[in-house]
């Protein structure tokens, strides 16, 4: 995690995710890159040129403020291990930060949600939501900062023992990473009910197929997948959620929904996501 984007808009929620994120940085000698993604009207002028005039102007005064806003927030926030740079970009925010995500080598993208909840998490979603849907590399999500250590990751999964390498080689280095316990679980519900004995064995091959160490497995009834996530990371006591999303998206993402995007929306803890459409493209 040498190299974090964090999107930032100077909500509370991209607050807490540059704090989360200085975290990171101090601890793997790093660097933070703010990205603030301003989207514009489209303007619209029978003459050309004062459009263009008015819209250099507009910018450059954006940029302007964007500058001193940043500045006073690093200067308060100054870790003297950290480098921060910044950068003020325009255009729509989730397009423009896929975009850059695909330009440069980032590590780690850590983004600030404020979650979401009725009609409009289900017809327009959040930018959160749209980059773990789609970024080729890993996403976090927080909603809060706290200064805690991570001791225990909460690892939900299908338990499959084929296309999962490169999610679990991640899940495998953010362990190492913050030297945790890693806690994987199978969602038992009435929708893929399987035995108790049956899901022990898949379990049990899981991790030894992965080749993993310092974990517990554990089998969570609940009626729905996403609370039973959730539910069961209060149980033991889970510092942050890691999970492989497939990236679904349009009318398929609408149809199915995304339990890493549902669990991000509405858990309290952090949460990283690996997009295992990476998988797909080898």
């Amino acid at each position: 995690m040498k190299k974090i984007l964090v999107p930032f808009d100077f909500s509370k929620a991209a607050v807490s995710a540059f704090r989360f994120a200085l975290d990171l940085a101090q601890s793997s000698k790093g660097r933070i890159y703010f990205v603030h993604v301003i989207e514009l009207p489209v303007l619209h002028d029978t003459l050309l040129m004062p459009t263009l005039n008015f819209e250099k102007e507009l910018l450059k005064e954006l940029r302007e403020k964007a500058a001193k806003r940043f500045k006073k927030l690093t200067e308060k926030n100054k870790r003297d291990s950290v480098n921060v740079s910044w950068d003020v970009l325009f255009g729509a925010p989730s397009k423009t930060l896929l975009e850059l995500i695909q330009a440069e080598e980032f590590d780690i993208v850590v983004v600030g949600s404020h979650g979401a909840s009725g009609l409009r998490e289900y017809v327009i979603g959040s930018n959160a939501e749209k980059i773990i849907r789609r970024s080729p590399i890993p996403v976090l999500v927080t909603k809060k900062y706290r200064k805690r250590a991570i001791k225990n990751i909460v690892f939900p999964n299908t338990l499959e023992t084929e296309n999962q390498s490169a999610l679990i080689d991640k899940v495998k280095a953010l362990q190492d990473f913050f030297r945790a316990r890693l806690h994987v679980v199978w969602i038992n519900t009435p929708v893929n009910f399987t035995s108790d004995v049956l899901t022990q064995r898949k379990l049990e091959v899981f991790a030894k197929h992965y080749g993993l160490t310092r974990y517990t497995l554990n089998i969570f009834n609940h009626p729905n997948e996403e609370d039973g996530i959730i539910h069961f990371n209060e149980l033991v006591g889970g510092d942050l959620i890691a999970m492989g999303t497939h990236g679904r998206k349009g009318l398929i993402h609408l149809l199915n929904g995304s339990v890493a995007e549902d669990v991000a929306n509405h858990t309290e803890s952090p949460i990283w996501t690996y997009s295992l459409r990476n998988e797909d493209s080898r």
